[in-house]
């Protein structure tokens, strides 16, 4: 299955993103609010500079206590970041996620994001996928 396809399925394909300069306690409270694990860092909505995640934060804290709270996205944010295409596979995006240790990647294309996808979302299509192939499989040894 193709990115593409699994962001169609989302309810919503959109990227919460906060500009730089944000409050990392600010941005704690988005994702708590929203119940999401990740939050994009850009100053357009459409360039992604960063990312920032629960991880992310919870690190901090561990490192430096709640004074991490009262910092700037910007300076916890991880800026290296992994992108894909739309036409990239889900098994593609799966190894590379279960490589490199994260749990959610934007969708870029010509620049732009167009969405994030998260390993949660690869998994429920790897599954689906599974399912309509073992139904097919019953289906010819049954002979229908």
């Amino acid at each position: 299955m193709l990115v593409q396809q699994i962001l169609k399925q989302k309810s919503d394909a959109g990227v919460l993103t906060v500009p730089r300069g944000t409050l990392v306690s600010e941005a704690a409270k988005i994702l708590s609010d929203r119940r999401i694990g990740t939050v994009v860092i850009s100053d357009d909505g459409k360039a992604p500079l960063g990312i920032l995640s629960e991880r992310d934060i919870v690190r901090e804290v561990g490192r430096q206590g709640g004074a991490c709270l009262d910092q700037k996205v910007d300076d916890i944010m991880s800026t290296k970041l992994v992108t894909c295409s739309l036409n990239a596979t889900a098994d593609q995006v799966l190894s590379t996620m279960t490589e490199k240790r994260f749990r959610h990647m934007p969708v870029v294309e010509n620049d732009e994001m167009v969405g994030i996808i998260t390993l949660g979302d690869v998994v429920k299509s790897r599954l689906t996928e599974l399912s309509m192939e073992k139904e097919a499989l019953e289906g010819m040894i049954m002979g229908y």
